[in-house]
């Protein structure tokens, strides 16, 4: 599989994403969310939670799930380690958060249902959330949209912003954001058919019935829904799904026959291509964990090395805001 040294987020962040995120931020509301996000709220409770009510993966917890997650981390070149946990919960899910400190989390009920090669398309796409930085502002619209929804207009002053378009412009964003992090799922896997296999799995997989379900059959439906556009109706019925006003419920994923879709676009497109080559977007200032096997005078060296890398770059931080 293949690593990608010093990669920028840029080079597979998808445009989708990039122009939902500029159409939030230009909301007038985008600032106030902003200020009373950082007054009130800090990722630390969260992350209690977890050390006190989950499993932190490590060499003796989960060994080969966190030897995945690590060759994951040196194939996006992600620095430092994030911290990885397994939650116990029936629920298909995982999740990326946290800016300071940045975590995944894997629920239980991923874990029975998928293989290791699903598991690894799963941890690599949520590290893409961390690789683009999409963890402060899904933080951000979990409390805009929860204090919006439940407190109203006593705190903050957010309890207009439900029948506004600032929430609106949150989920677009979140579900725009999920096309950039399966980008990063195909480049650490190279191998479009186990990101879409994973793909089906979380739509509608089974255990005991996996054995009867065909990818080819998975594709053929992405096919037929993406024909439902033909219809302005159907268009309507679209939206209305991912937004359901009415009742203040959202979508923060876009369906996945879609996310196949942009994902088969991408796998088919020269921009792909050249990234497999080498020919890709760089961001010398970040770096990656190293997952080899090591001596112990090999790893005092690269801690070394990481040390002094840390340090000048703090020397430039202090000179920059001098």
């Amino acid at each position: 599989m293949p690593t990608y040294t010093g990669i920028s987020s840029e080079a597979f962040r998808h445009p989708l994403d990039r122009q939902a995120e500029q159409t939030l931020r230009s909301l007038p509301e985008f600032d106030l969310i902003a200020r009373q996000f950082v007054k009130f709220v800090y990722e630390r409770p969260q992350l209690v939670y977890l050390m006190g009510n989950s499993i932190q993966v490590g060499p003796r917890q989960y060994s080969s799930i966190y030897q995945i997650f690590r060759e994951c981390v040196r194939d996006l070149d992600i620095f430092p380690e994030p911290d990885l946990f397994i939650s116990q919960a029936p629920f298909v899910n995982a999740y990326a958060l946290g800016q300071e400190h940045p975590y995944v989390v894997l629920n239980t009920g991923l874990l029975d249902l998928l293989n290791e090669a699903e598991i690894r398309a799963v941890l690599a796409h949520e590290l893409g959330h961390l690789k683009c930085g999409h963890t402060l502002l899904i933080q951000m619209a979990i409390w805009a949209i929860n204090t919006a929804t439940y407190i109203g207009e006593m705190t903050f002053g957010l309890g207009n912003l439900v029948g506004s378009g600032l929430i609106y412009a949150f989920y677009e964003w979140q579900r725009k954001a999920e096309l950039s992090a399966d980008r990063a799922a195909l480049l650490v896997m190279d191998d479009l058919n186990s990101v879409m296999n994973c793909m089906m799995k979380l739509a509608g997989g089974s255990v005991r019935y996996g054995n009867e379900c065909s990818l080819d059959e998975f594709i053929r439906q992405s096919e037929r829904y993406e024909e439902l556009d033909q219809d302005s109706l159907n268009q309507v019925y679209k939206f209305l799904l991912y937004n359901n006003f009415s009742q203040s419920v959202f979508l923060t994923h876009p369906f996945t026959v879609e996310r196949l879709t942009y994902l088969r676009q991408w796998a088919n497109s020269e921009e792909y291509r050249q990234m497999r080559q080498g020919n890709y977007q760089r961001s010398p200032a970040e770096g990656a964990v190293n997952v080899a096997v090591e001596s112990p005078r090999t790893q005092q060296v690269e801690t070394l090395r990481r040390q002094i890398e840390e340090l000048q770059r703090e020397i430039d931080r202090i000179k920059k805001s001098e």
